[in-house]
C-alpha cells in the first residue's frame, strides 16, 4: 500500500492520496536470469516478442509451441495503433492540462477484460508519454506506477524526468492509469468510505462495526460489479503492462514501481521473462508479504515511526501544546484515543462535521509517520493538537488538508479509489474468513502494540469476498533490479526488501540507513540515493555490490 504517498505530485493531490495509499500498501520484481541491458530499443511494429505467461493458471491462446503469439486472438491488442492526442479532457481538467503544457502525450490502450477470452469484452487503459528528447542515445521507454494498489500515475512523467535529471531525456516515460483505477474504465462500487484501513478500536463493539462495515463492503462490490471483479487483479495489469509494450512497439521495458508497484514489477517479471530492461523497486514487498492484510509485520516499524515523530512533537511543543517529552506525546496520544473510545470526537463547523472514533484515529496516525521530514511531521502534529483540542470538548478547527484527508477517510468521497484499491487486493490472494481469527490476533497483540495492533490485525472486506482466479505469483526466476529501501520503512518494511532481494539473487539492495520513510528515489531528496538509481538508469548497469546511503 505505499499509500501512494509518493506519487501524486501536486500537494492537493498529494493529500488525498496520502490519505488512500498510506494504508493500502504499505502499503505501497523475473525469469531464468534475463539478458542484460542492451541499450536503446528498437521500436518496429508487428514485431514485437510474443506474450509469453509461463506462471497462469489460466488458459491462454498459444500456437502450438505454447507460446501466445502476437498474430493469435491477442494479436489485435499488441498491434493496435495509439492515437495520441492532448491529455486535457475539459475546460477544468487542470491536471491533463499541465501535463499538454509539459509536452506529454495521451492515449487509451485496449485490452481485454479476459485475457482467457481476447474476444469478449474490451476496457481501456489510460496511459500517458513524455517523449525522449536525446534521440541518438535514446535506452527506450520506462513504465511507472505509484503504489496503491490504486494509484494513479498518468500525471507521472513530468516529475520522474526531473527527477531522472540528465538521464531522463533518453526514455520514453509511461504513465499509466491500471485497470479500473483513474481515467482507465472505472470501477466504483457506491461505498460511503473512500478506503477500508481501520482499526479495531479498543473493544469488542469496534471489531464488531468493522466486521459489519467490511461484509457490507464486499456485497455492495458483488451487486454493482459482479461481472468485472475476477478481473480486477495484479496479474491482469501485469499481462495490460505487456500490451502497452506491444503497442509501443518495444521488445523491452524498462520500470519504475513504488510500495505496491513494486509487486507489480515482480510480478511482471514473473509473467514475462526477457521483456524487461532496467528495474528500479523502490520501498519492496516480497511477493509472500503481499496479500489481504498488507499492514500484518509492521507493528513494530509504526511503532518507532509513531516514537520518533513523538520526539520531534516535544520539541516543539510551544508551537503545538503535545507534551515536552516522548512520553508525554504519546500519553496524549493515549488519552485522545480513550476519550475517543467512549464517544466520537467531534470535528469541524457546519457543513463540514467529521465524527472521528477510536477506529479511526490509529488510522490517521499511521497516514503521517511514512515521512520524517519536518513538513510532514508539523502536518501531523497540526492534526493531532485538532484531534486533542475536540478531546477535551473544545472547538476543533481542521486544517484545510486534514478536512481533506477526513473527508476522504470517513466518507465516500472518492469510493472509486477504495472499490478499486481493495479489488485488486482481494482479487490477488485469498484472506481468511473467519472473523474469529482476526479477533483473536487483534486480543494477543493489543497489550504490547496498543495503537497499531488492532489496526495491523484487522479484518477487512476480503474475508467476504470471492476466492481468487488464479493462485498468487511466487518467485520462481531471478530478476536484476535495483531494490531502494529505508531502513526505518513503516508502510513496506526493510525486511520485506531484504527478503525480496534474497530471493533474487542477481538484484542489489540500495539502503537508506536511518529514515523512517516509505518511497525515496526522486522524493526524499537524498542526493546520494537519487544519483545511484539514475546512474543506474544511466548505463544498465547494476552496482558490483550491495550499496547503503545515510539519511
Amino acid at each position: 500500500m505505499r499509500y501512494a504517498e509518493k506519487i501524486t505530485h501536486s500537494p492537493a493531490a498529494r493529500a488525498t492520496a496520502a490519505a488512500l495509499l498510506a494504508l493500502a500498501l504499505g502499503l505501497t520484481a523475473s525469469p531464468a536470469l534475463a539478458a542484460p541491458p542492451t541499450g536503446a530499443a528498437t521500436k518496429t511494429p508487428g514485431t514485437h516478442p510474443a506474450a509469453t505467461d509461463t506462471t497462469s493458471t489460466r488458459p491462454t491462446a498459444t500456437d502450438t509451441t505454447g507460446t501466445q503469439t502476437a498474430g493469435g486472438p491477442l494479436g489485435r491488442y499488441y498491434n493496435q495503433r495509439l492515437a495520441w492526442g492532448s491529455c486535457r479532457e475539459s475546460p477544468d481538467d487542470t491536471v491533463g492540462g499541465d501535463l499538454d503544457k509539459a509536452g506529454v502525450q495521451c492515449a487509451d490502450v485496449t485490452v481485454p477484460l479476459d485475457y482467457a477470452a481476447p474476444r469478449g469484452r474490451t476496457i481501456t487503459v489510460a496511459i500517458s508519454r513524455l517523449k525522449a528528447t536525446d534521440t541518438r542515445h535514446r535506452v527506450g521507454a520506462i513504465l511507472l506506477n505509484n503504489g496503491g494498489p490504486g494509484g494513479t500515475a498518468l500525471e507521472s512523467p513530468p516529475y520522474v524526468r526531473e527527477a531522472m535529471k540528465e538521464v531522463g531525456s533518453r526514455y520514453d516515460i509511461i504513465g499509466f492509469d491500471p485497470r479500473f483505477v483513474g481515467r482507465s474504465t472505472p470501477l466504483d462500487c457506491g461505498w460511503p468510505v473512500s478506503f477500508t484501513w481501520f482499526s479495531a478500536g479498543a473493544g469488542r463493539a469496534g471489531f464488531d462495526r468493522q466486521v459489519a462495515l467490511s461484509k457490507d463492503l464486499a456485497e455492495k462490490c458483488r451487486a454493482t460489479n459482479a461481472s468485472v471483479l475476477p478481473h480486477v487483479t495484479t496479474r491482469n495489469t501485469a499481462r495490460d503492462m505487456d500490451v502497452i509494450r506491444g503497442a509501443l512497439g518495444e521488445r523491452k521495458i524498462s520500470y519504475l514501481g513504488y510500495s505496491y508497484g513494486t509487486y507489480l514489477g515482480t510480478v511482471y517479471t514473473q509473467m514475462f521473462p526477457g521483456r524487461y530492461d532496467r528495474m528500479v523497486l523502490d520501498g519492496a514487498v516480497a511477493p509472500g508479504d503481499y496479500g489481504p492484510r498488507l499492514l500484518k509485520g509492521t507493528v513494530g516499524e509504526n511503532d518507532r515511526a509513531l516514537a520518533a515523530w513523538a520526539a520531534w512533537a516535544a520539541d516543539h511543543h510551544a508551537a503545538y501544546g503535545l507534551g515536552r517529552t516522548r512520553a508525554a506525546v504519546l500519553a496524549t496520544i493515549d488519552r485522545v484515543m480513550a476519550r475517543a473510545a467512549r464517544a466520537p470526537l467531534t470535528i469541524g463547523t457546519a457543513p463540514d462535521v467529521f465524527r472521528v472514533d477510536d477506529t479511526h484515529i490509529p488510522t490517521l496516525l499511521f497516514m503521517g509517520i511514512a515521512d520524517d521530514t519536518d513538513r510532514s511531521r508539523a502536518s501531523l502534529a497540526e492534526q493531532v493538537s485538532v484531534l486533542a483540542e475536540a478531546a477535551k470538548g473544545r472547538p476543533a478547527t481542521p486544517s484545510p488538508e486534514f478536512k481533506e484527508m477526513l473527508r476522504f477517510a470517513l466518507s465516500g468521497a472518492d469510493s472509486p479509489s477504495g472499490s478499486a484499491q481493495m479489488a485488486i487486493i482481494c482479487g490477488d490472494v485469498p484472506a481468511q474468513r473467519d472473523p474469529e481469527l482476526y479477533w483473536r490476533d487483534i486480543e494477543r497483540i493489543r497489550a504490547a502494540h496498543p495503537v497499531f495492533g488492532p489496526l495491523t490485525e484487522n479484518i477487512g472486506p476480503c474475508a467476504f469476498w470471492n476466492a481468487p482466479r488464479e493462485n498468487p505469483t511466487r518467485v520462481r526466476h531471478d530478476t536484476p533490479a535495483l531494490i531502494v529501501a529505508a531502513t526505518g520503512d513503516p508502510r513496506t518494511t526493510y525486511r520485506s526488501s531484504v527478503t525480496l532481494h534474497d530471493q533474487l539473487p542477481s538484484s542489489r539492495l540500495l539502503t537508506l540507513k536511518g529514515a523512517n520513510r516509505h518511497a525515496v528515489y526522486g522524493e526524499y531528496g537524498n542526493a546520494c540515493v537519487d544519483t545511484k538509481v539514475n546512474r543506474y538508469l544511466a548505463t544498465g548497469r547494476l552496482p558490483s555490490k550491495d550499496e547503503v546511503c545515510v539519511k
